[in-house]
């Protein structure tokens, strides 16, 4: 577990997947993609090891965040790895609705 701040770019262990936090919240938090906790993006990944098959994957430019709300990571490159915070799957963050222009 780490304490995240807001820039620190990451990378997956066992996939392509990149990411950045946006957000994040002040307590430590363990941040996994694949079931594979991430790494710092320029330490170098161990060998073998496979994305485990649960969720669908990142897709490139979508921010993704935790049920809470206080964690945010923006993906940057695709992965066949979930990510997921705490255990649980963070889902991919809604456009905010436009107000109306009557």
């Amino acid at each position: 577990m780490a304490v995240l701040k807001a820039g620190t770019r990451l990378k997956s262990a066992v996939c392509s997947t990149e990411v950045m936090v946006v957000a994040a919240p002040k307590d430590e938090v363990e941040v996994t993609c694949g079931g594979a906790a991430l790494l710092e993006l320029g330490a170098d990944a161990p060998g073998g090891g496979s994305a485990d098959g649960e969720g669908e994957g990142t897709q490139i430019g979508k921010r993704y965040v935790n049920e809470a709300g206080d964690l945010e990571i923006l993906c940057t490159k695709p992965g066949e790895g979930s990510l997921a915070a705490g255990g649980a799957l963070l889902t991919i963050k809604g456009a905010k609705p436009l107000p109306s222009s009557d």
